[in-house]
């Protein structure tokens, strides 16, 4: 089933459609939200519209996909989202418009989504953040994940030198796993103890 919609205490977890490019513009074009994303904020409603052809109706087209608008349920307008690609690092994102930060939303969606791909059969999960961004690290805490390592390397297309943190949440029961191939990549990489 290609990207199930879930509900939760507070949230409704579903697809962007084209009705959202107003919604989409609004979370990707705050420069706080996307200090921390690779990409630059949006500068126009024809930005959002490419940005939802490229990055989710493309998704939304393969068998499986977990690419979601977070939603509040009183009026299920998307004020962020979640993700969970289907690549090999099976990377967990989000973003989340300012105003509703420090609420616990996103770890409420991330909880809710993690359940599901589990259930679906995906083994594991990754996330980095910035370690500039300890906030970031805090939700993948929340939801189970742990620190495995961290590394250097030039982020495009902002082309900055940014330290990233890796958790992994093994969701298969195989807890000696570490998906290495960051590590592998880059040269300059170790592990912190205070993390």
């Amino acid at each position: 089933m290609n990207t199930p919609t879930i509900k939760t205490n507070r949230l409704i977890l579903r697809k962007f459609t084209e009705d959202d490019l107003e919604a989409l513009y609004q979370i990707y074009r705050d420069e706080e939200v996307n200090t921390f994303l690779p990409w630059f904020p949006l500068k126009s409603l024809g930005e959002a519209r490419q940005l939802f052809q490229e990055r989710y109706a493309s998704q939304y087209a393969l068998p499986q996909a977990y690419a979601y608008a977070i939603c509040l349920k009183e009026d299920n307008y998307p004020i962020g989202y979640i993700k969970v690609a289907m690549e090999e690092h099976h990377d967990f994102g989000y973003g989340l418009r300012k105003e509703f930060w420090h609420q616990g939303i996103v770890t409420e969606a991330a909880r809710a989504v993690i359940e599901q791909v589990k259930k679906d059969g995906l083994p594991y999960i990754t996330a980095t953040h910035d370690r500039n961004n300890p906030r970031s690290g805090g939700v993948m805490k929340n939801v189970g994940m742990k620190y495995q390592y961290s590394y250097e390397e030039q982020w495009q297309p902002k082309d900055i030198l940014v330290t990233f943190r890796l958790y992994q949440l093994n969701l298969d029961g195989n807890e000696e796993r570490v998906y290495r191939k960051y590590w592998d990549k880059y040269a300059v990489h170790f592990v912190e103890t205070d993390v």
